[in-house]
């Protein structure tokens, strides 16, 4: 009798931590759509101010499913996109800025710039913005794919694949033509927080299909800007990323790493916004009001949607900002602001408050 009464706790011990292991498998379970849900293990790696931002963006999760907000009042959306080309254009006629807002259309920046005939739209890409999401949507609107979830994501960036024609590849006169006709479109964001995920993105998570940022273009910063050569810390620092960046300078380099410089620059680099005429200037904080109107400003809201937006991916993050550059000095945080400090003018962007 003992001894089944041992065999049934035995049992039952078996039984429980079989629940337990089940319960663990399914919180390590990747998201079905593949944006990433972060694992319970992986917050012992963020700084606390970030273990925070992914700590609200799960309980979102769980109490909300991910989507794109519908355009309840038309006219103040219409309004605030106004309000976005008005300003563009009054900072554009600032003398004071004059030197910093206008750059030819030149190669350069017709390469960032996609073409879809099919529709008349242009869409300048602006790296750590989306941007691949909006590629997708253009390329299921030129008929190279009949859906967005059909797309291979190998195939988005590869440029002989993805039927995306750049705006330099067609002739000067057809290039004039497209720029007065079709309609434009860019999309911004906090011009310091995109800097960060640019940082993050390629210099600490390092993709393995983009070796080079890590082992030609790191390399190549730490010489040059980490003020203490003896300091043998592994990788690039933000603190010598904004160096960089804040030396005026840093065309030399910039000239070295050629194209790969997109993730980095200005808006007006990028895109000329005080050459083109563009209609919509989208926002990455409200990307969730602003692609529904987007599409339907482009005419193809009927034909496409923009890919779910999983909730707080957009927000600002202010805590993640100042953590970032709590660690750079004041002088090379100012020296880093006056070269960027055309993308907070343009565009409606708040001074950060650390600057002073």
């Amino acid at each position: 009798m003992h001894h089944r009464w041992l065999l049934l706790v035995a049992c039952l011990w078996v039984l429980f931590m079989l629940m337990v292991a089940s319960k663990f498998i399914t919180l390590r379970m990747g998201d079905p759509e593949g944006y990433g849900i972060i694992h319970q293990g992986s917050l012992t790696n963020l700084p606390d101010t970030e273990k925070i931002a992914v700590t609200e963006i799960k309980k979102l999760q769980i109490d909300s499913q991910p989507t794109a907000k519908p355009m309840k009042d038309v006219s103040h959306t219409d309004h605030i996109h106004k309000e976005r080309l008005e300003l563009l254009k009054n900072m554009c006629q600032n003398g004071t800025l004059l030197n910093l807002t206008h750059s030819a259309i030149s190669k350069f920046v017709l390469d960032r710039i996609f073409v879809s005939d099919n529709h008349k739209i242009l869409f300048c890409q602006t790296p750590k913005v989306g941007n691949t999401q909006w590629k997708k949507v253009l390329m299921v609107v030129n008929g190279a794919f009949p859906s967005i979830e059909e797309i291979p994501e190998n195939v988005v960036h590869d440029h002989e694949k993805n039927g995306l024609p750049r705006l330099s590849s067609f002739s000067a006169q057809d290039i004039r033509e497209r720029l007065n006709s079709y309609f434009k479109f860019l999309i911004v964001r906090d011009p310091f927080e995109r800097l960060i995920s640019a940082f993050k993105d390629k210099f600490v998570h390092n993709p393995r299909f983009e070796p080079w940022y890590k082992h030609d273009i790191a390399p190549i910063i730490i010489r040059k800007y980490r003020k203490n050569r003896k300091e043998s810390r592994g990788g690039l620092q933000f603190e010598d990323f904004i160096r960089y960046l804040g030396d005026p300078n840093h065309r030399f380099l910039d000239l070295q790493f050629g194209d790969h410089i997109i993730h980095w620059v200005t808006y007006v680099e990028l895109c000329a916004p005080c050459e083109i005429n563009f209609n919509v200037i989208g926002h990455h904080e409200t990307l969730e009001e602003d692609a529904p109107y987007i599409l339907r400003e482009a005419g193809i809201d009927r034909l496409v949607s923009y890919p779910t937006i999983p909730p707080g991916i957009t927000s600002y993050n202010k805590s993640k900002v100042e953590y970032y550059f709590s660690r750079v000095t004041k002088r090379d945080i100012k020296r880093l602001y006056e070269r960027f400090k055309v993308d907070f003018k343009l565009f409606g962007y708040k001074e950060p408050s650390f600057l002073f």
